[in-house]
């Protein structure tokens, strides 16, 4: 079932979103100042493309340098984007087949805004993982 979603995801929205995630991390990677917000958009870049078995947990040990990128990134970039994840997921909620697509952009949008100590990991890994695992509650 995550196949054929992430299939049809890819189609329909995801290399949309994936293009303007790696144009935001050019953008970002033209100062050396601003690599960070490159490669941070570079690795949702990766995650928009194939959502579906991966989630987004909290990286342990994150900051206040975490905090202060987080609200850098969200008044240059991450409103930005976040609103063409509102955008594409009004348009996948139209059709039925479109809904999950849709409920997946609204997941998407607080990495988005607050990609900065997160990171991305497979579902499998997370099923299997003691309670304690960091970033995530059951």
């Amino acid at each position: 079932m995550r196949l054929l979603l992430n299939i049809i995801w890819l189609v329909l929205s995801g290399f949309w979103l994936f293009c303007g995630y790696v144009l935001a991390g050019l953008v970002a990677c033209i100062f050396i100042v601003t690599i960070p917000f490159g490669v941070a958009s570079f690795r949702i870049a990766g995650y928009v493309l194939w959502p579906f078995g991966r989630e987004v947990v909290d990286t342990p040990g994150a900051g206040v340098t975490t905090g202060i990128g987080n609200v850098i990134w969200f008044l240059v970039a991450g409103l930005w984007l976040a609103l063409g994840h509102l955008a594409t997921a009004f348009a996948l909620a139209i059709t039925i087949i479109g809904l999950p697509l849709a409920w997946a952009n609204i997941k998407l949008i607080p990495v988005t805004c607050f990609p900065f100590g997160k990171r991305v990991v497979a579902s499998r890994d997370l099923a299997h993982a003691p309670v304690h695992y960091p970033g995530y509650a059951r």
